[in-house]
C-alpha cells in the first residue's frame, strides 16, 4: 500500500516528532485509565442510546489528552470523543479517543485502549490525512503506532498484514452499533458474509481491530458506524501495515462503512457487503 502524499507541516515539525508525541499521549492516558480503574465502574452518561455507556474515566482520560496537547501544541485543534471541539490555527487537529471500547472497560474484558491520532487539513475523514497515530491497549500494554511513510510498528517491531490467499481462508473482524435497528440490519448482513470466511471475531474496539489486522492478527474487518475517534489512529496503523482502507461504492472509509485488509481481499468483501446494502443506501438512514 502506497502511503499518502505528505501535505506541508508547520514549521519545524515533523510526522516523527508527531508520532512519538502521540505515543507517549496514548501510554499516558493509558497508565491513568488502568491505575484508576476502580473494581466497581460506573456509568456516568450514555450517549447514542442507553446502551452506550460514558464513564467518569473516559472524560479523565480525555482531559488529561487535551491538557497535555495544550502544553506541548498550543496552537492544535483537537476532536475528542467526549468533550467540545477546540479550534486551532497550525492547520493539524488531534483526534481522540480516550476509551475505545467503554463497554468492555466497564465489564472488565480486555479489549480496550487509548486512540490518538494526529491530522492535516479539515477534520474530516473524507478529507484529511492522517500523519500519525498511536492505539494503547490498556489491558495488556500492547502498543502499536504509526507515521505517513514510516510504517507501523507494534512495541517497536515492524507489523504487516497477513497473507491469507481468499476471503474463505479469512479470519475477519468487525463491531455492531448500538442502535437495535441498525444491530439487527447488521445481522441481516453479517449472516451473508458469514458462509463465506473462516469465521469472525468480534472484539468491541474498532481501534484494536485495526491493529490487529495491521499486525495479521485477523485478515480482513469492516464496521459500519465508526466515528472519526475511532478509526483515525487505527487505520494509519493499518494503512502503514499495508492495508487498504476504504468504503463501498467507491466512496473513503466512514461511517457509512469501513472495510480494511489486503487489497484482493478487501475488492471480494466490499463485493459482498454492497450486494448486501450494508451500508445502507438503499434504506432509509437510522440516526
Amino acid at each position: 500500500m502506497i502511503s499518502p502524499a505528505l501535505p506541508e507541516l508547520p514549521d519545524g515539525v515533523t510526522v516523527t516528532a508527531l508520532r512519538d508525541l502521540a505515543v507517549r499521549l496514548a501510554t499516558a492516558a493509558g497508565a491513568l485509565v488502568r491505575e484508576g480503574r476502580p473494581d466497581r465502574v460506573v456509568v456516568a452518561a450514555t450517549k447514542s442510546s442507553e446502551v452506550d455507556p460514558v464513564t467518569v474515566m473516559d472524560r479523565a482520560s480525555e482531559e488529561l489528552l487535551r491538557e497535555m496537547i495544550a502544553a506541548e501544541r498550543p496552537d492544535d485543534a483537537i476532536m475528542g470523543e467526549e468533550g467540545d471541539d477546540v479550534p486551532g490555527t497550525s492547520g493539524l487537529t488531534w483526534v481522540l479517543d480516550p476509551i475505545d471500547g467503554t463497554v468492555n472497560y466497564l465489564y472488565g474484558v480486555a479489549s480496550w485502549a487509548v486512540s490518538v491520532a494526529v491530522v492535516a487539513g479539515p477534520p474530516e475523514p473524507a478529507t484529511w490525512t492522517v500523519l500519525a497515530g498511536c492505539v494503547h491497549s490498556v489491558a495488556d500494554g500492547r502498543t502499536w503506532s504509526a507515521g505517513l511513510g514510516e510504517g507501523a510498528t507494534r512495541d517497536g517491531t515492524p507489523v504487516h498484514v497477513g497473507s491469507a490467499t481468499s476471503l474463505g481462508a479469512s479470519l475477519l473482524g468487525t463491531g455492531f452499533g448500538y442502535d437495535a435497528e441498525r444491530r439487527a440490519q447488521q445481522g441481516r448482513v453479517l449472516a451473508q458474509v458469514l458462509p463465506r470466511i473462516r469465521d469472525i471475531r468480534r472484539l468491541g474496539s474498532a481501534a484494536i481491530d485495526l491493529c490487529l489486522l495491521a499486525d495479521g492478527s485477523i485478515d480482513v474487518y469492516y464496521e459500519r458506524g465508526l466515528n472519526p475517534w475511532d478509526m483515525a489512529a487505527g487505520a494509519v496503523v493499518a494503512t502503514e501495515a499495508g492495508a487498504v482502507v476504504t468504503g463501498l461504492r467507491g466512496g473513503p472509509a466512514g461511517n457509512a462503512m469501513t472495510v480494511a485488509g489486503p487489497a484482493d481481499l478487501v475488492a471480494q468483501l466490499a463485493e459482498i457487503l454492497e450486494a448486501a446494502d450494508a451500508d445502507g443506501a438503499g434504506l432509509a438512514e437510522i440516526p
